[in-house]
């Protein structure tokens, strides 16, 4: 059986994840949806038998979809999804879910309600360091985390508006916090504080903070803090540092380092994580065994859940508790 596909966005996101769905045998790529019939239709012609479309409605209907990939920015969320869930279509959503919570909630009950299948893109799960770091912890006890992004601000203009991004802690950084969860179990309570210290001055209409750092409590007892920056010229630093009483899990693009007293040992990444999400999702989609699924859109909305409230901790000045 041959799956066919819809993709909804026509940035980065949704070239990359097509230019993968097209290498595989089982799949087609049968449509794109944009914010213009003109936009979708370009990123369609470098597809075999892909028509654009500006209207999902348009797409939903002149198409029998098994399955969609949502890749848009954090503000377009909400009524895409309830389209979705309504037909009953299985969907793989890129993160974050949402600028906000509101949507994402309303988006979660729908879900629930209907038994629907998703997939939230938390891609660094799929890491084989990741994977690797999950099974050496199992014999280990977190006491710290210490986790980064730091790097340039992107270029789109929606990625510097608060009420457009949600800010980077959770556009980008949401990564790390998901990491974190993933492999140290749930978080608490966060206290959060950001600033605008660069970007504001090189940039026009910028408004979300330029740099900030949030402190954790889990559920385990373990603690964390996370920092990101986007005033540097370029990309520095991506990764999370688990703290145990064996050593250090150090987790990157790359892959794992595992630091102890006598030795380091390394595991590179050698799987390309994007394909590892997309094989589970439509595997899930074809067979109904959804066990591959690292992050459904129930669990993507925990993560959602932390980076909202570090939003808030910082508005407020004050530590925010997560139920």
């Amino acid at each position: 059986m041959t799956l066919s596909i819809g993709i909804v966005g026509t940035g980065w996101f949704a070239n990359e994840h097509a230019q993968r769905l097209a290498r595989f045998d089982d799949v087609s790529v049968r449509a794109f949806c944009g914010t213009s019939w003109e936009k979708a239709e370009r990123i369609a012609g470098r597809y075999s038998g892909a028509r654009g479309y500006g209207s999902l409605v348009r797409m939903l209907d002149d198409n029998r979809l098994d399955a969609v990939y949502l890749c848009v920015p954090p503000y377009a969320h909400g009524e895409l999804e309830f389209e979705l869930v309504e037909r009953g279509i299985p969907f793989l959503i890129e993160k974050p879910l949402g600028a906000d919570l509101e949507i994402p909630t309303r988006v979660l009950q729908a879900v629930e309600a209907k038994g629907l299948l998703t997939s939230a893109a938390y891609h660094f799960r799929y890491m084989q360091g990741v994977q690797q770091a999950k099974a050496l912890l199992e014999g280990r006890k977190i006491g710290m985390a210490l986790g980064y992004w730091t790097g340039d601000m992107p270029g789109v203009s929606w990625w510097r508006r608060m009420n457009q991004s949600g800010g980077q802690f959770v556009e980008q950084t949401t990564h790390i916090v998901d990491l974190l969860r993933y492999l140290a179990g749930e978080v608490t309570e966060v206290y959060a504080n950001y600033a605008q210290r660069v970007m504001y001055e090189k940039e026009s209409d910028v408004s979300v903070p330029d740099v900030g750092t949030v402190a954790m409590k889990l559920a385990s007892g373990a603690v964390a803090n996370i920092a990101n920056t986007c005033i540097l010229p370029a990309s520095h630093l991506t990764g999370l540092h688990l703290y145990t009483d064996q050593g250090v899990l150090e987790l990157s693009h790359s892959g794992l380092k595992d630091i102890r007293a006598d030795r380091t040992t390394e595991y590179f990444n050698r799987t390309d994580p994007y394909e590892s999400e997309s094989r589970a999702f439509l595997h899930a989609v074809l067979t109904g065994d959804a066990s591959g699924i690292l992050s459904t859109y129930a669990d993507a909305w925990l993560t959602q859940q932390v980076t909202v409230a570090a939003n808030r901790s910082a508005a407020e000045g004050q530590p925010v508790t997560i139920a």
